[in-house]
C-alpha cells in the first residue's frame, strides 16, 4: 500500500512538478489541497482542480481560509496600520501562515504520512512552511522537491514535457500570487535592483482615469461600509479592491530582508489594503491619545516582522493581538477618499470620538481649558530636570 502525501498545490509550474515527482519518482499517492484566501474564483479553483486530477493526484480538496485569514490575521494588520519597510502590507507573508496552519491540519485529518511543498531554496516560504508544519505536525516528513533537487524553471518545464504536460514558458515568466490582502508579483525584472515591473506584468491594468471620492466607514477598526452600504468586512475588502485597483493605486516594488538573510525584491499591487491602512491611521489619529499611538506604532513593527518571519504560533502575538484590539474601541467614523490614476489622497474624517473637537479650543488660535499663565508654569515644570542638568555640567557635551 502507497503512504500518502499530502501537497500543498496551487496549479503553478512548481506544484505541478510536485504532482508528478512524488507519485511516479518517488512512489506515493498524492492528496492535493488548496487553500483559498480569497484570491481564487469558483471558476479558478475548478480548474485548478481538474489540472491536479490531470497530473495524477488520488484526490484533491479546496479549503476557504478567507474568513479565518481576516479574523484570525488581516484585521490585526488593519488594526496596527503594519506596512513592512513603510512600503509593504504584509499580502504574502500572511497569506503563507494561514495557508501552511490549513495545510497541517489537513494533513492530520487525513492520516498523511508526508508533506510537501513547492518552495524553491531562496526565498522565505520554505521558512515558513516547514517551521509551522514542525509546529503542528512534528512527527510527519516534509519533501520539497524543487529544494532539494536545485531545480531552475526551464528544468521543471523540461520534466513536465518528458511526462506529456505542456507548460508554457511565456506562462512561467511572471510568478503571481492572488489572495484577499493583495497580489504579488514575481519576475526577472525584481531579481535586479534597478529595473521595475513593465505594464503588462502587472495582473490589473489601469482602466479608469475619472477621479472618484469615497466615504468608508469604519466601526472599531474594521471596514464596515462603503459609500453608505453596510458590509462585512471580507465583502468590504474586496469591494474596494474592485474598485481602487483598476486606477493603479497600491503598485510598488518591496525590498526588504528574507528570513534566511539575503535581501529581496517582490513586486505588488494592493489598493484595498493600502487605501484602508492609510485610511484608518488617520482615523486613529484623530480617536488615539499620544501614547496609544506611539505604543501601538512600536508593538505592530514587532508583530509585522514576526509575522513576517512566520512565527504566527509564538504566544505574544497573541498577546499583542489583545492589545491592538482594546484600542480600537474608539476608531470608529467615517474616512472620506479620493481615488486617481495610480495614487489616492485622505480628504479627512467624522467621528464622534475625533479628539479635536472645537469643545477646548482651536489649534494655533485659541485654548479653552487653560490660560497663557497656565501654560507659562507648565513650560517651566515641563524643561525644570533638563535645565538641572544643564546647571550642574555646564557647557559639557
Amino acid at each position: 500500500m502507497k503512504k500518502k502525501v499530502v501537497l500543498a498545490f496551487s496549479g503553478g509550474l512548481d506544484t505541478s512538478f510536485c504532482c508528478i515527482y512524488l507519485a511516479q519518482d518517488r512512489g506515493l499517492e498524492v492528496h492535493s489541497v488548496i487553500v483559498n484566501t480569497g484570491g481564487f474564483s469558483e471558476e479558478e479553483l475548478q480548474e485548478i482542480e481538474k489540472r491536479a486530477y490531470a497530473l495524477g493526484v488520488a484526490s484533491h480538496a479546496v479549503v476557504d481560509e478567507t474568513a479565518n485569514y481576516y479574523d484570525g490575521c488581516i484585521k490585526y494588520l488593519v488594526f496596527g496600520n503594519v506596512l513592512k519597510n513603510a512600503t509593504y502590507p504584509l499580502s504574502v507573508s500572511a497569506e503563507r501562515v494561514s495557508q501552511a496552519t490549513a495545510i497541517a491540519n489537513y494533513v492530520k485529518n487525513i492520516g498523511a504520512d508526508y508533506v510537501a511543498h513547492g518552495s524553491t531554496g531562496a526565498g522565505n516560504d520554505q521558512v515558513r512552511f516547514d517551521m509551522i508544519f514542525n509546529i503542528i505536525i512534528p512527527n510527519v516528513e516534509i519533501i520539497t522537491p524543487i529544494r532539494d533537487l536545485k531545480l531552475s524553471r526551464e528544468a521543471e518545464i523540461e520534466y513536465l514535457a518528458a511526462h506529456g504536460v505542456e507548460y508554457s514558458a511565456e506562462k512561467a515568466r511572471y510568478s503571481i500570487n492572488k489572495g484577499l490582502w493583495g497580489t504579488s508579483v514575481g519576475g526577472k525584472e525584481t531579481l535586479t535592483s534597478n529595473e521595475t515591473l513593465p505594464e503588462e506584468a502587472w495582473p490589473t491594468q489601469v482602466s479608469v482615469t475619472e477621479p472618484r471620492k469615497l466615504e468608508l466607514t469604519f466601526e472599531k477598526g474594521e471596514l464596515t461600509g462603503i459609500d453608505g452600504e453596510t458590509l462585512a468586512p471580507v465583502a468590504a475588502i474586496q469591494k474596494l479592491q474592485a474598485i481602487a485597483q483598476p486606477y493603479g493605486i497600491g503598485r510598488d516594488i518591496h525590498v526588504g530582508d528574507t528570513i534566511i538573510g539575503i535581501k529581496g525584491r517582490v513586486g505588488f499591487e494592493a489598493a484595498a489594503p493600502m487605501v484602508i491602512i492609510k485610511a484608518h491611521h488617520t482615523l486613529e489619529k484623530h480617536t488615539l491619545t499620544k501614547w496609544q499611538l506611539s505604543w501601538k506604532e512600536q508593538l505592530a513593527s514587532f508583530y509585522g516582522n514576526w509575522l513576517h518571519e512566520g512565527q504566527f504560533h509564538d504566544p505574544i502575538m497573541r498577546n499583542i493581538e489583545s492589545f491592538l484590539a482594546d484600542t480600537q474601541k474608539t476608531v470608529s467614523g467615517k474616512v472620506f477618499v479620493e481615488l486617481l490614476p495610480y495614487r489616492f489622497q485622505i480628504i479627512g474624517i467624522e467621528s464622534a470620538h475625533d479628539l479635536m473637537s472645537n469643545k477646548f479650543g482651536s489649534y494655533g488660535e485659541m485654548n479653552n481649558a487653560w490660560s497663557g499663565e497656565d501654560v507659562k508654569g507648565f513650560s517651566k515644570i515641563f524643561g525644570n530636570q533638563v535645565m538641572i542638568w544643564h546647571k550642574v555640567n555646564g557647557n559639557e557635551d
